[in-house]
């Protein structure tokens, strides 16, 4: 049976959008009519000027439909909501000046109107969209408006899924039962196992069922086409996700081949053809505007260092880029002079200090107060202004400004789908960074390393770059 949760919240959302639009322009109008003290240009009755309003506004909800801003995909996705919201808003903006430009007569007061309106209306919108969120979470806790899912797969995918769904609160959905194959497949004790499909028909579930998720196709192709013809049949939602799910989570293309033969083309990136020149193009832009900022820093950086320590205050690391291409990162060195160029091992053999080159190693490669780190070195690592030199590598082209992290060859060796994260340029920061750098272990950033190879968008860049300034602020995971 089709859940109409969703529905309702869509419809939720349609009237709250609207209410808050109506909100924005009516104060707005009495921002500037009413409480300021301004001569008003075009004297417009308050009644009329909200009539006007209530009908343009149906097209801006459907702007906002165009966005997605009503799909399901986007409900828990909030930075992404953020951002089509004000793409939203500002296109909707655009839609009634556009409107107030043919119009015989102004719909405008004054000047300022629409810009009140713009922000009171990003404002109000933002405000709903995160009181609808709340409410919809609370009533996932009371189990109301759950998406009751049946899972039918004995693959590790199929335990990974019943164990992110099991907190309904979070996911929205509630696992009825699992379809395994295998009479003693062991999963949470509120989930009820089949062995077959048939077996869990029989349990007369089919009056409570939203979606059907699928985790592997049986070597019996009549089991598959049981499973799809049943969701069909009864309006269930049908999922499948293969066992191999790194194979499908970049960009992907279904396509006939040889004119009659349905296949799935899957690349290794999202980023290729126009996206690649959009991103260099961006590099560019932004390293250029950023290195007038960071020029005088540099100068100033440069000159402490070498009145105070002396030798080169910026070195070059060899690291990986694209299609495996090593390039020379420069950075500014933190370590003292008389340790640099040296390999951990030589730089605590010469302070006499061999012992912690053995922690340096067991500690993945670091160590808390490293006696080879100068004060100032501590504060750029700390700051993170130590990799203010790679803007001579962005607009050079040896990385881009977001990207996988640049690993030294070694580093890599250690990492079986390297060939996937050096398909596309490395990047000064990235998923990896705002995650947590270094809190977070050396697998878990190289699958956010995979994840941002195989679904880059510029949209994500932009985020990455929001969040890394956060980041940058915070100090989190600088060491």
């Amino acid at each position: 049976m089709k859940s109409n949760a969703s529905l309702i919240y869509n419809f939720f959302l349609v009237i709250g959008d609207f209410l808050a639009l109506v909100a924005a322009f009516v104060g707005a109008y009495i921002l500037r009519v009413t409480v300021s003290g301004a001569p008003i240009e075009h004297p417009i009755r308050a009644i009329t000027y909200l009539g006007i309003f209530l009908v343009l506004l149906p097209f801006w909800i459907l702007i906002f439909a165009l966005l997605g801003l009503y799909n399901s995909n986007i409900y828990e996705r909030r930075f992404s909501e953020l951002g089509r919201l004000f793409v939203g808003s500002f296109i909707g903006l655009l839609f009634v000046i556009f409107w107030n430009f043919l119009s015989v007569n102004p719909i405008f007061p004054a000047k300022l109107v629409p810009i009140y309106g713009f922000g009171l209306s990003f404002i109000f919108l933002t405000l709903f969209r995160n009181l609808a969120r709340l409410i919809r979470t609370e009533l996932f806790s009371y189990k109301i408006g759950l998406t009751k899912a049946l899972i039918v797969g004995n693959t590790n995918m199929t335990a990974e899924l019943v164990e992110s769904l099991s907190n309904s609160r979070v996911s929205g959905y509630k696992v009825v039962a699992v379809v395994t194959g295998r009479p003693k497949s062991s999963h949470p004790d509120h989930v009820k196992v089949y062995s077959t499909f048939g077996e869990f028909l029989e349990g007369k579930h089919e009056a409570e069922l939203h979606s059907i998720i699928q985790t592997e196709l049986f070597a019996d192709e009549n089991k598959n086409r049981e499973v799809l013809e049943y969701a069909q049949e009864h309006h269930i939602s049908y999922r499948f996700i293969p066992g191999n799910t790194e194979l499908f989570v970049g960009n992907i293309d279904v396509e006939l081949f040889r004119n009659s033969i349905p296949v799935i083309a899957v690349r290794q990136t999202a980023l290729f053809g126009w996206g690649r020149i959009i991103k260099r193009l961006f590099d560019l832009v932004f390293a250029l505007l950023l290195s007038i900022i960071a020029l005088p820093i540099i100068g100033v950086i440069c000159l402490i260092m070498y009145v105070f320590d002396h030798g080169d205050p910026i070195f070059g690391q060899v690291r990986l880029s694209r299609f495996g291409t090593k390039v020379k990162i420069y950075k500014f060195r933190t370590q003292l002079h008389k340790y640099n160029r040296m390999t951990p091992e030589e730089g605590f053999a010469k302070m006499g200090r061999p012992d912690l080159a053995k922690k340096y190693r067991e500690n993945g490669d670091f160590l808390d107060n490293d006696p080879r780190i100068s004060r100032l070195g501590r504060f750029l690592r700390k700051t993170s202004l130590d990799e203010l030199p790679q803007i001579i590598n962005i607009i050079r082209g040896d990385i881009s400004l977001v990207g996988p992290r640049a690993l030294e060859p070694f580093e890599l060796e250690k990492y079986g789908k390297k060939s996937m994260i050096l398909s596309v340029k490395s990047g000064l920061t990235g998923l990896a960074v705002v995650s947590g750098r270094r809190d977070i272990p050396f697998e878990e950033r190289r699958k956010l390393d995979m994840y941002y190879v195989q679904n880059w968008s510029f949209w994500l860049d932009i985020v990455i770059l929001v969040k890394t300034i956060r980041v940058v602020l915070d100090r989190r995971g600088a060491k």
